[in-house]
């Protein structure tokens, strides 16, 4: 019996994992070049040439749309930028309905009652913790006019299931990509398979420029209204600037250092997800031989690049409460946790419906004819996996390898050979 460290024994790891993002030399020097230019913001009014981004901005939208062979890729200064000026563009607005997953970041959501919409929470499948598309049909109504996919953790959802529902409804098809860069569904990136994709580059993610999105689409028509989206709304088509807008639109421009970044990690890209899916690969087979831990569900097909290591969990059949676990597998010197605490429809925003303050729009807004009422949501996978069931381990990321891999199993391992110890964590323990 080893003593756990949760209550005095020594950690199986006291050494930190890795930090990331991943910066190097290459992405060091592409900043000193962007700053030496002394062009920084760009986006300079007509004739100058820099009015849809300086050079190393329409240089990251150019490589970002060959790596996923894209017509068009229109740069942002943050993934919540990238879903709204999506939405936007797709033609969503007051009195609409969006279709999306309770578990998700909260951006997922609030990007659509940024554009006046209303959000439906469709819930999620167990093992994927993807929206499930049967869900995704139940959730329709005559107000709908999109959805939005995200691609949880990595792990591409069900895209084939969700387009037939989506041309069968006429409805727009947004993928939230922010955590599943370089990740396929059946052969294709995901981004490339809706109307519109949406991507993150924040420092957490598999590849990070600090802030910063990306919106890919092949569309004409969509592609130029996410450029006047993200630009105040103004076009570049005349000579002389005319100061008039034809769409409210924002400032959601990304900077050049931003973009210098994102070139040299888009040439990681790759090498740094290979890192990942051989680090989960290696957790697979380790973890898979304990009853009560479900390692991620990777459909056949598919390309799940591993934001983050997501673990579906039972605690009855372990006997040890999901809540201790995580407890235990941090004071081991493990970085986990027990993920999203509570699907998005919790959010006082919906509970109390204050997007917008006191005059409770857009949910009162007079082109809304339906009657949501968040407080009587209840998404029973989404539930289930935010109170009990799912564990997330972050670093399965480079430049972890697989020594840092086997302190996660020694100690997992350990707890679960010493979960008898338990009962003296939880004597004055109400969780």
């Amino acid at each position: 019996m080893e003593k756990l460290a949760l209550l005095g024994g020594k950690p199986v790891r006291k050494k930190p994992f890795p930090s990331w993002p991943l910066i190097g030399k290459e992405e060091i020097n592409a900043v000193v070049e962007a700053l030496k230019s002394g062009h920084l913001s760009t986006f300079a009014a007509p004739p100058s040439e820099f009015f849809l981004g300086g050079r190393k901005i329409r240089e990251f939208e150019a490589n970002f749309a060959t790596y996923h062979d894209a017509k068009y890729a229109v740069a942002v200064n943050s993934g919540t930028a990238a879903l709204h000026i999506a939405l936007a563009a797709a033609g969503v607005g007051p009195g609409d309905e969006v279709i999306t997953t309770p578990y998700s970041f909260t951006s997922t959501a609030s990007s659509i009652l940024m554009h006046n919409a209303i959000p439906i929470f469709a819930d999620v499948d167990l093992k994927t913790f993807n929206s499930a598309p049967e869900e995704i049909r139940k959730a329709l109504t005559p107000r709908t006019k999109a959805i939005i996919v995200v691609h949880l953790l990595g792990n591409p959802a069900e895209m084939d299931e969700i387009m037939e529902i989506a041309e069968e409804h006429k409805l727009a098809v947004i993928e939230d990509c922010a955590q599943a860069i370089g990740a396929k569904y059946k052969n294709k990136l995901v981004g490339t398979i809706g109307h519109l994709g949406a991507f993150s580059f924040q420092e957490t993610k598999n590849i990070a420029t600090g802030e910063g999105g990306m919106v890919i689409t092949n569309d004409d028509e969509l592609a130029e209204r996410c450029r006047l989206f993200r630009n105040h709304g103004e076009t570049a088509s005349s000579k002389e600037r005319s100061y008039l807008s034809s769409v409210l639109g924002w400032n959601y421009r990304m900077t050049e250092v931003e973009a210098a970044i994102g070139n040299e990690q888009l040439k990681k890209l790759d090498k740094f997800n290979e890192t990942r899916i051989k680090n989960a690969k290696y957790l697979n087979s380790k973890l898979c031989k304990i009853d009560g831990i479900d390692i991620p569900l990777e459909r056949e097909n598919t390309k799940h690049v591993y934001h983050i290591y997501g673990l579906f969990y039972d605690g009855k059949v372990l006997g040890i409460k999901r809540n201790d676990f995580v407890d235990a597998l941090k004071a081991e010197g493990i970085s986990c946790s027990i993920g999203y605490p509570h699907p998005l429809y919790k959010n006082l925003i919906f509970t109390e419906k204050k997007a917008y303050g006191k005059t409770r729009c857009p949910f009162s807004c007079s082109y809304y004819t339906g009657n949501v009422d968040y407080t009587k949501v209840k998404c029973q996978n989404a539930e289930k996996l935010c109170n009990e069931h799912v564990v997330w381990i972050p670093v399965i990321r480079p430049p972890c390898t697989k020594d840092d891999m086997d302190g996660i199993v020694r100690a997992v391992e350990k707890i679960i050979a010493n979960k008898n110890q338990f009962k003296i964590v939880g004597k004055n323990d109400k969780r």
